[in-house]
């Protein structure tokens, strides 16, 4: 009985995380830093072979 509870507790805190990492990854707020970071590899490869 009590695992029931605890594997239903696990699932629902399981699903709020996950929907909270993608309200975050999916935020406005977050769109000029993602593709800032986005666009690191394509400038350290710049700098790297000088184009």
């Amino acid at each position: 009985m009590i695992f029931t509870w605890l594997s239903s507790i696990f699932t629902v805190l399981s699903l709020v995380v996950f929907v909270g990492i993608l309200f975050w990854a999916y935020s406005r707020n977050n769109k000029e830093q993602f593709e800032a970071l986005g666009k690191l590899p394509i400038d350290n490869d710049n700098e790297t072979t000088g184009n």
